[in-house]
């Protein structure tokens, strides 16, 4: 399986964005996850095909919102209200039903938030 993200860029805080993640193949479930200069990747928000189940960090509740397109098989990441702690490099990656990582990794797009 392979998955390309997009839809990053710059934009000031407080502001929107949408990244999106096409994957070539469908497995059991999709997700975020980001890393920021000087620090480890971290769990951002998952979303599972089938039921469209959702999962967030606790600290992005209510910002962020995951979806899915299923006849297009790509999942989005809606981004709202922007923080300059939200820059960061954004991975999408897909897991399959029996493993307990993610299996598939996207190349990641840059998102920079200016303060």
């Amino acid at each position: 399986v392979q998955l390309q993200a997009s839809g990053g860029g710059l934009v000031q805080a407080g502001g929107s964005l949408r990244l999106s993640c096409a994957a070539s193949g469908r497995t059991f479930s999709m997700g975020w996850f980001r890393q920021a200069p000087g620090k480890e990747r971290e769990f951002v928000a998952a979303i599972r095909w089938t039921e469209g189940n959702t999962y967030y960090a606790d600290s992005l509740k209510g910002r962020f919102a995951i979806s899915r397109d299923n006849a297009k098989n790509t999942v989005y990441l809606q981004m709202n209200s922007l923080k300059p702690e939200d820059t960061a490099v954004y991975y999408c990656a897909a897991r399959n039903k029996w493993s307990n990582v993610y299996d598939y990794w996207g190349q990641g797009t840059l998102v920079t938030v200016s303060s």
